[in-house]
């Protein structure tokens, strides 16, 4: 198709150092649930959040952050508003946008938001788990709740045909991470732990994180590969070390592993393929 798909552990690494370089403003209307973790991710990932959803100040912040990151985890009309104004104030200035359709499918009310905000402005990426990323593809399947039934590999051909709608990038969150892009490149990444499923908050905040490093990095489909990766082995070495002690401790070590990570461990661990299919 003309475009190189080749993808190097190194090159990732350089986009994870620049974000810890640069700390790019990233704006998230996120839900209630998870508002510290994707913060405290953040700011262990070196960028600086900011959460703000007023209707009087979301276009402002828009105009000075260099991402924003949209999750519909806890909706209310007000805050879907909000999402509204910030989403057309970012696609007017050109930032890159994140959407995270957190249950998507669960009710007819979070279809027919996806549906609002996607008329509004097209996400650089929109990152989800397997039955998310069917609904919004508008595949049926069955939601319980937040939680997917159907796994990554399920929702692959509903992620590419999600893909090639907004012309961008779609992430499926699992066992195996698929990353997908409009032009057919698609990267698989077997990084984590399966006690990332167990914290609150964790997808959540991969979102956040591909948000800052799409500050970094203009081609979103290898920001989004980076981001999962940087969460994914950050993951495995908190778990390891969680081992003896359990998940509320792992939600601390995963912070400390996000900031700590350190680009030999990066390379050392990376478990990714990439193909153009």
């Amino acid at each position: 198709m003309g475009h190189d798909v080749s993808l190097c552990a190194q090159e990732l690494w350089e986009d994870i150092e620049a974000v810890r370089r640069t700390g790019p403003l990233v704006h998230n209307i996120t839900n209630l649930v998870v508002m510290s973790l994707s913060a405290n991710v953040l700011l262990a990932a070196g960028a600086s959040p900011v959460m703000a959803h007023a209707h009087e100040e979301v276009a402002d912040m828009a105009g000075i952050a260099q991402a924003l990151v949209l999750n519909i985890g806890t909706l209310d009309p007000y805050w879907v508003e909000s999402m509204k104004l910030a989403l057309a104030a970012a696609r007017a200035r050109g930032i890159p946008v994140v959407l995270d359709p957190v249950g998507a499918g669960a009710t007819p009310y979070r279809n027919r938001t996806l549906a609002e905000l996607l008329d509004v402005g097209v996400p650089a990426v929109i990152r989800g788990n397997g039955s998310e990323i069917m609904s919004t593809a508008n595949t049926a399947i069955k939601t319980r709740g937040v939680d997917s039934s159907a796994s990554a590999d399920d929702a692959l051909d509903a992620a590419r045909a999600l893909a090639v709608r907004i012309a961008g990038t779609v992430c499926v969150s699992g066992a195996t991470d698929h990353i997908v892009h409009a032009d057919g490149r698609h990267a698989r990444l077997s990084n984590g732990h399966v006690w990332m499923t167990r914290i609150t908050g964790v997808g959540c905040s991969l979102s956040a994180l591909i948000g800052a490093l799409c500050t970094v990095q203009s081609n979103a489909w290898r920001a989004t590969v980076a981001g999962m990766a940087w969460m994914g082995i950050a993951g495995e070495i908190a778990a390891a070390k969680a081992q003896h002690m359990g998940i509320g401790s792992m939600a601390v070590l995963l912070l400390d592993a996000v900031h700590q990570l350190h680009r030999e461990e990066f390379i050392g661990r990376l478990k990714l393929s990439v193909a153009d299919n």
